[in-house]
């Protein structure tokens, strides 16, 4: 891989960490025995100060990210309000969010719906009311070689994805560069993790490319917004409610992205056409897509 394409994460996958998949012996359709690696998958229970918020299943990596990102998301937390600490405790599976004051959650609660995440994905009522007051920044660009070189460097990082399968990736990405790459059994739950990452190191949004490879569902679509980040990426396809959502919000919503090849559903017009399918890139194409199924 040349160094154009070599990536250079802040934070990454570590498909070797012996806590995050176990070895499994199982047998093939010829009946020969076969040793697996599959993910782990936990629970993880969230207080907010004293009080019990969720209990979410999660493959149990960056805890305190994903306390953080979820309660942003959800709109619990504003990124700039103070908390005061962030405590796990691995053997009870609880991780403790602190804040400097009380927060008005009980009455966030009483709005709550389901949604259709892969573990337990919840949406707020007032969620959907912010949603309608962000404002994406209409000058965000997307070039189409950048999403070819991030398609390539995505695929061919070593994460457990391609370990073990069974789990869903998101990756903070800046124009051609990938810059963080999360994982877990639900989408939502690598989506909140990055949201928490952003919030501890003060990162803006606008100027970013969000790239997943699960669904483009209502849900993904407005975690995307809520962090402010104005161009949403994924190898998998739509849903109607979320393409709806994007034209809304104004979001740049890109899917079925293969090497050279996607489709944009809304938002068309941050996308800049730099670039043509030629044959090498119709190579590099079969090779994303190789990458992607295995």
């Amino acid at each position: 891989m040349s160094d154009r394409l070599s990536p250079s994460y802040l934070v990454r996958p570590n498909p070797n960490d012996p806590g995050l998949s176990q070895a499994v012996t199982g047998l093939d359709q010829t009946g020969q025995a076969v040793d697996l690696r599959v993910v782990t998958e936990r629970p993880l229970t969230l207080f907010l100060n004293g009080q019990e918020i969720v209990t979410m299943m999660t493959i149990g990596d960056h805890p305190d990210l994903l306390a953080l990102g979820y309660l942003i998301n959800q709109n619990m937390l504003k990124a700039d309000d103070p908390v005061t600490g962030i405590e796990f405790d691995d053997d009870l599976g609880v991780v403790i969010l602190r804040t400097a004051h009380q927060t008005r959650f009980e009455e966030k609660l009483k709005k709550k719906v389901r949604t259709s995440g892969c573990a337990q994905g919840t949406v707020f009522g007032d969620v959907i009311e912010a949603f309608d007051d962000v404002r994406l920044d209409s000058n965000a660009v997307l070039k189409t070689s950048w999403l070819a070189s991030l398609t390539k460097q995505i695929n061919t990082t070593p994460s457990l994805y391609l370990e073990a399968g069974a789990i869903h990736g998101c990756v903070l990405c800046r124009e051609d560069k990938p810059l963080v790459y999360m994982e877990d059994v639900g989408r939502h739950n690598a989506v909140d993790k990055i949201a928490g990452w952003m919030a501890r190191n003060g990162e803006r949004g606008d100027d970013k490319i969000f790239y997943t490879t699960g669904r483009l569902t209502s849900e993904m679509v407005i975690k995307t917004v809520m962090m402010g980040i104005p161009i949403l990426v994924s190898r998998s396809g739509f849903t109607a409610w979320g393409v709806e959502l994007a034209s809304k919000a104004g979001l740049t919503l890109i899917g079925r992205a293969r090497g050279a090849r996607f489709v944009v559903l809304a938002g068309e017009e941050r996308v800049e056409f730099d670039s043509s399918s030629t044959d090498a890139e119709i190579e590099e194409d079969r090779f994303n897509r190789k990458a992607a199924t295995r």
